[in-house]
């Protein structure tokens, strides 16, 4: 029998699977196609491939970095991912997720009820926080291009938290293009991890660590952030 990692450190893979088997992630995955009907939350539906592509995806970050009591937010959630299956296997994650569409903010206030977990859901956007430099981990999964979502997250983290950001396995072209942002605004990457979902599929995170203070006027307003990326 395996036990369960309570320590704070790292988990491992036979770990991760065996949690995402539990009866809550049903309740998570029901819940998610039943309102997807109505919100358009997800075009992937099919149950094995939302365990493996949303649910497994979200959560190996956990083999890399520990999440025990740490304070973490979630830049554009949507449906939930990656940091709702995070808080499901640790609890005491400290989560605030920010996404700037009311219905998918009042879809995830339904889903934490409904799952009965605590988590902070900002109707808004992520530059518009006024807690500067108050988290431990930043997360952000498909909701823009690297050298934008530095700025919008590095400003944020504590010195020595992590911002992680899930891509694609082309993610290189992307990285080049964000190095300017991510040295400016105090980060460093620290590692980049490829890892499988399946036979085909691979995906990467991009770890990076903040070693000095943002220097301040950042974040900028998203206006100006999008027509002029650093």
């Amino acid at each position: 029998m395996v036990k369960y990692n309570t320590l704070g450190v790292n988990m491992n893979k036979e770990e991760i699977t065996l949690r995402l088997n539990e009866p809550l992630f049903e309740i998570y995955y029901n819940y998610l196609i039943d309102e997807n009907e109505k919100l358009n939350l997800t075009a992937i539906t099919q149950r094995d491939d939302v365990y493996s592509k949303h649910f497994y995806d979200s959560v190996m970050i956990m083999t890399y970095l520990p999440f025990k009591r740490k304070k973490v937010l979630d830049i554009g959630a949507g449906a939930g991912f990656p940091s709702i299956p995070i808080k499901m296997i640790e609890p005491s994650v400290d989560l605030t997720i920010v996404d700037g569409l009311k219905k998918r903010i009042d879809f995830l206030n339904r889903l934490t009820q409904k799952l009965e977990i605590e988590v902070q859901c900002v109707h808004g956007r992520a530059e518009a926080l006024q807690q500067w430099s108050t988290y431990d981990v930043i997360l952000a999964r498909a909701v823009g291009r690297l050298n934008v979502l530095v700025e919008m997250a590095l400003p944020y983290l504590r010195m020595n938290g992590y911002f992680v950001a899930y891509k694609s396995i082309h993610y290189q072209e992307e990285l080049k293009d964000a190095q300017k942002a991510i040295a400016l605004l105090g980060g460093k990457v620290e590692k980049v991890v490829e890892y499988a979902l399946n036979d085909e599929l691979k995906h990467v995170y991009i770890l990076i660590k903040k070693v000095k203070k943002t220097p301040k006027g950042y974040p900028r307003h998203f206006s100006k952030i999008k027509k002029k990326p650093l």
